[in-house]
């Protein structure tokens, strides 16, 4: 029996129609994830499911005694009530402190050392916090969640999606975060054109579905080459937890993403990065970066070369986006040199959307930075092309800016910065208000973008699509390279104290260490990128058996190396 069903839902704003005769349910222990354009009704499905707001037509039905717990995306909060007054309400210590459930979510969104902060004073985002604790703290027979994981990093995201998969009720889930969804979901619902199509497992099983079903209705070979094969295709090609979830049909996968190409090409856009930028682009020597008298960096040396793709992730507060302000020049350190090549043209995403001209339209804002953008290799975009590509239809780009919303106003900022041509890109939390179809078009565009690209995100799926390495910082004043991604920065920081990242001593012997470090870290780039070209080779002769069984000797020999020089790397970086 379900908990909640939809009979010929109806719902218009306007001139606009939001839901047409939409029909559906939610089943105990069921976990739906909401997926659509920004706009397309997501949030609507929510208010309706909450009966917050009556259909014009149809009906909603909930059984009877349903326990409903929602998260909408504006938290009403009482500004004179304390984080313990929110979360435990009357409940006597002994009676909350022996509640395993309720002490894992204190912990788990970090809120248990601020029991007795005010909520008045606090930011949007540590409200959401506090009311998610609230929610989560209590038992219900359906959780509702509208953009969970917003200003949340890395680690309270992965926190929660683990509590939310091993949670016995039925959840639904609007999100953009895709890493998310294929964690957390165990069917996905795509809100559009008035409609919402419902698709069995989670986001990676919902990409695969919907990509089969355009393939059958695609009338040329033009429409099925799209976005949807490239996100496919890294699917299935990327990190081993992308696909070890989903229910795929490998054969129908196989078969669409047969002559797909790789989503990029590292070691062809390192080559062309360097003819454009020569070999120096940022190098940070011995510095120390601080905030006030906090001491975020100390004594930091790192390369940055050309057409490096690089993450960060880190503890809130340990400098991401102040270390991210230090390559675009607009920090100095307080010790320290930063030495930038002559020919880098850098480009800031910050957090801020700002900078948009008042009183001009779209286009018109981004032909004022150039009329034309060039990709390299002999490719070019017009503002208009690239607007395009960016889901600003011929119609959107005559839009004010004053008008757009902001998932739009963020697009249209991203935009006008390639429209500058830089050959170094820093992206501060990127994917902040954009939906799943406008995330991959930019992961599209970046796939080609031939520069030297840092990320700050708490979007791991974004994180792991866009860059080829990630670095972290602990809070102690280094920044370590994890050749295990974001899974290891995971582990490192949720391993028990003594087995945490120690505050480093200062020492003169580790200044040896610290060179030998960078050495290591340029001979396993490089090592990436002969990997990279060696796995392209094995599929280009996949048929040649002399071919394939010289090229994997070759690989296992590469591989040997690369492990000796991790090891080696790891060992010098507790020495450093």
């Amino acid at each position: 029996m379900n908990l909640v069903n939809v009979e010929a839902v109806g719902k218009t704003y306007g001139t606009t129609t939001v839901l047409d005769d939409v029909s559906l349910g939610i089943a105990a222990d069921e976990r739906i994830g909401v997926v659509g354009r920004n706009g397309g009704g997501k949030t609507t499905l929510l208010r309706l499911l909450m009966r917050a707001e009556p259909p014009d037509t149809g009906r909603v039905t909930h059984s009877s005694g349903l326990r409903v717990g929602w998260l909408p995306q504006a938290v009403d909060l009482p500004a004179t009530a304390t984080v313990r007054d929110v979360v435990i309400g009357d409940a006597a210590e002994h009676e909350w402190a022996g509640d395993a459930r309720v002490r894992a979510v204190l912990h788990g969104l970090g809120v248990h050392e601020r029991l007795d902060a005010v909520v008045g004073p606090m930011s949007g985002g540590e409200r959401r916090r506090v009311a998610l604790a609230a929610l989560l703290a209590g038992e219900h027979d359906l959780l509702v969640l509208d953009e969970p994981t917003n200003h949340l990093d890395v680690e309270g995201i992965a926190w929660l999606a683990a509590h939310l998969a091993e949670r016995r009720c039925a959840q639904l889930v609007v999100t953009h975060d895709r890493w998310f969804l294929d964690a957390v979901c165990t069917a996905t619902w795509e809100v559009a054109d008035g409609a919402v199509r419902q698709y069995e497992g989670g986001y990676s099983a919902y990409v695969l579905a919907r990509a089969e079903r355009e393939r059958v209705a695609a009338a040329t070979e033009q429409r099925r080459q799209n976005l949807l094969r490239k996100e496919l295709a890294w699917l299935r090609r990327g990190p081993p937890a992308r696909t070890s979830k989903p229910r795929f049909r490998i054969d129908a996968a196989n078969a669409l993403i047969a002559d797909e190409p790789p989503a990029r090409d590292s070691a062809d856009l390192v080559r062309f990065a360097t003819s454009r930028l020569g070999k120096t682009v940022v190098d940070l020597e011995d510095a120390d970066v601080v905030a006030g008298d906090n001491v975020l960096l100390e004594r930091l040396t790192w390369h940055l070369g050309p057409g490096d793709r690089v993450g960060v992730v880190g503890v809130n507060g340990s400098g991401k986006t102040t270390l991210l302000r230090v390559l675009a020049g607009d920090l100095a350190p307080r010790a320290g040199r930063v030495v930038r090549g002559q020919t880098v043209r850098t480009a800031h995403l910050d957090q801020e959307v700002r900078g948009l001209p008042a009183g001009k339209r779209v286009l018109e804002a981004v032909e004022e930075v150039a009329r034309h953008v060039d990709l390299g290799k002999g490719r070019s975009l017009s503002a208009s092309q690239l607007l395009e590509r960016f889901l600003f239809d011929a119609g959107r780009q005559w839009t004010p800016v004053e008008d757009l919303s902001g998932g739009e106003r963020r697009r249209l900022q991203l935009l006008r910065l390639l429209m500058t041509e830089p050959n170094l890109l820093l992206l501060d939390e990127p994917t902040n208000d954009l939906d799943i179809e406008t995330l991959a078009a930019v992961e599209d565009l970046l796939d080609g973008w031939p520069g030297t690209l840092v990320v700050v995100s708490h979007d791991r799926y974004f994180l792991e699509r866009t860059t080829d390495r990630v670095l972290a910082l602990y809070g102690d004043g280094t920044l370590r390279d994890l050749p295990g991604g974001v899974d290891e920065y995971l582990a490192r920081v949720q391993a028990p104290p003594e087995a945490a990242p120690a505050k480093r001593e200062r020492s003169g012997d580790s200044r040896a260490a610290r060179k030998e470090l960078t050495r290591l870290e340029r001979l396993l780039e490089k090592l990436g990128r002969d990997e990279t070209r060696l796995h392209a080779a094995l599929a280009a002769n996949a048929t040649d058996y002399e071919a394939v069984a010289k090229l994997d000797a070759e690989l296992r020999d590469l591989a040997a190396r690369r492990s000796a020089a991790e090891e080696e790397w790891l060992n010098l970086s507790d020495e450093a």
